[in-house]
């Protein structure tokens, strides 16, 4: 299948449990088969670090993977999606209602590989699996076990590479939200493919490995609410996301979206990021907005260019 690449609607640059019961997860002892497949050419592993689209656009990028998502009570599943930011490509994540007739990782992974990300800006090149199974072991290690249809895909390395890591990405950010894993120490995938480890994913990254999250792949600025088309009380709306530069400076601009397209400046200024550890890149606004329908744009600012709007994203929501 041929992937085609949604374009950014931005105009001036690209947008942007323990308390789960542990019941669901797979059994540690269940181990999944890994027999070795046919030997197929040379190609990157799947521990390699995805390279920058273009050098010249990254600046501001990330030198480290995002922090581990921490436990919550929500129901809904971190998933992590592929956006355009600048000349670059990045991770973005979405929280998702999901079904609970899986385990928190399996039905994360389910939901990035069969359903469309909320914002429009944001893909996914995985395809939904016929099999799909995930295990936990002691050593916080996540095994994924999916069905060779899920890479049905044609992508070039460098996205290949990105794919995979958004797989890893979901994988434990839905571990670590869920609390079945320990977000204190590094967590690793293991991607089998039909129980099989060297597989050769969408023809370019090899399997089989203990995978870590891949450094500098998460967007530099990420909105986290309010989340793409949804609707938020007038009055005091609450913005809020990350960047992966703590104590930078961020600006926002708040638009008026009427007629469905047409955009005005409504409210605009400047954000700084926390450096504190445990909010470290976070950033959070209040904006009084009466009802209507506006779009956020957050971005860095690139000293050499003040006018420009480096590393942008956007959301799209209403007010009620």
């Amino acid at each position: 299948m041929e992937i085609s690449y949604p374009r950014r609607r931005r105009t001036t640059a690209s947008r942007r449990t323990r308390s789960a019961l542990l019941a669901f997860v797979l059994p540690a002892a269940m181990m999944l088969s890994a027999c070795v497949a046919t030997p197929q050419p040379s190609a990157s592993t799947v521990a390699s670090t995805p390279q920058p689209v273009n050098e010249s656009a990254t600046s501001g990028a990330p030198s480290t993977s995002a922090p581990l998502e921490t436990t919550q009570a929500s129901n809904k599943a971190p998933v992590y999606w592929i956006g355009r930011s600048n000349d670059n490509v990045f991770l973005y994540r979405e929280f998702r209602d999901v079904p609970e007739q899986e385990n928190p990782v399996t039905r994360a992974l389910r939901s990035m590989m069969s359903e469309k990300p909320l914002d429009p800006d944001f893909f996914t090149p995985w395809q939904n699996p016929k099999k799909l199974a995930t295990s936990i072991s002691g050593k916080n290690v996540i095994t994924v076990d999916v069905s060779p249809d899920a890479f049905n895909s044609n992508l070039d390395e460098d996205m290949a590479k990105r794919a995979v890591q958004q797989l890893v990405y979901t994988a434990t950010a839905a571990g670590a939200s869920s609390g079945l894993v320990d977000s204190g120490q590094q967590i690793q995938v293991v991607i089998l493919v039909d129980g099989h480890t060297d597989y050769l994913a969408f023809n370019h990254v090899r399997l089989g490995s203990p995978t870590p999250r891949g450094v500098g792949m998460v967007a530099p600025v990420w909105i986290i609410d309010p989340q793409e088309g949804v609707g938020v009380a007038d009055g005091s709306v609450k913005i809020s996301g990350r960047s992966t530069l703590p104590g930078g400076k961020l600006r926002w601009k708040i638009l008026k979206v009427e007629g469905g397209s047409d955009k005005t400046a409504y409210l605009s200024g400047d954000v700084t990021t926390s450096t504190e550890q445990s909010q470290s890149g976070l950033f959070s606004l209040n904006v009084n907005l009466a009802p209507g329908n506006y779009e956020v744009r957050v971005s860095q600012i690139d000293p050499g260019q003040p006018d420009r709007e480096m590393n942008v994203d956007t959301r799209g929501f209403k007010v009620e």
